[in-house]
């Protein structure tokens, strides 16, 4: 004899669907990423020679955050993050003064490229801002770390 077959009714369908697509963070628990963090963009790397004989040196990559601020405007961040036996570890983060001085209304970041590899250390990117909301076309922003860890953040030329 055959079983009968059961078939989902779409009520349960539904509540299936809700609960397979429910947040995994326990209620209270803060999210991964604050909701005001608009962009990010992980590219480039660094190193750092060991500082002492058998110590392995430090290396890991950049990321840039753009963090929108109740104004509507955006603080930009640069970060070192260094790649660590136990995963990923913040080593230096700093806001951008040539950003925060001008206020802007960050649109987009991209990286130098999409593929994710560089083959010299360093980092570029474009920042895409307004400092209107209200202008048609937005600026574009260079932020660059050279070889040696200097920081360089200044208007596109075209």
């Amino acid at each position: 004899m055959n079983a009968p077959t059961k078939r989902f009714t779409p009520a349960a369908a539904i509540a299936f669907f809700a609960l397979a697509c429910a947040p995994a963070q326990a209620a209270g628990d803060a999210p991964p990423v604050a909701e005001t963090v608009t962009f990010v963009v992980s590219t480039g790397f660094w190193e750092e020679p060991a500082e002492e004989t058998g110590s392995e040196a430090r290396r890991g990559y950049y990321k840039l955050i753009a963090v929108r601020q109740p104004d509507g405007t955006a603080e930009v961040h640069l970060q070192q993050i260094e790649a660590t036996a136990e995963g990923p570890k913040i080593a230096s983060s700093t806001a951008l003064e040539e950003f925060s001085a001008i206020k802007p209304y960050v649109t987009d970041i991209r990286p130098e490229n999409s593929s994710g590899i560089t083959t010299q250390p360093g980092f570029f990117a474009t920042v895409y801002l307004k400092t209107d909301p209200k202008a048609s076309e937005p600026e574009s922003w260079t932020v660059l770390i050279d070889d040696l860890g200097e920081i360089k953040v200044e208007r596109a030329t075209n």
